[in-house]
């Protein structure tokens, strides 16, 4: 995983918790054959794709508040 994606995305996503979960999450929907949303000249893990992403806003996340 680089670094400079994690802090990249980390501006995006403030809460680490949060960002970890989403980024897992991707990296199963990746490797479970999804289709990247970035496209690079470079091979990426899969961590690094979710990564960007994150950074460049094609993926996002939405917190449950349970009904009351």
């Amino acid at each position: 995983m680089r670094d400079e994606y994690l802090r990249a995305a980390n501006k995006v996503i403030t809460d680490p918790n949060i960002l970890i979960n989403v980024v897992s999450r991707r990296v199963k929907q990746l490797k479970g054959g999804m289709p990247a949303l970035v496209e690079s000249l470079e091979k990426l893990e899969t961590e690094d794709i979710a990564l960007r992403e994150i950074i460049e806003g094609k993926i996002s996340y939405e917190l449950y508040e349970p009904q009351a």
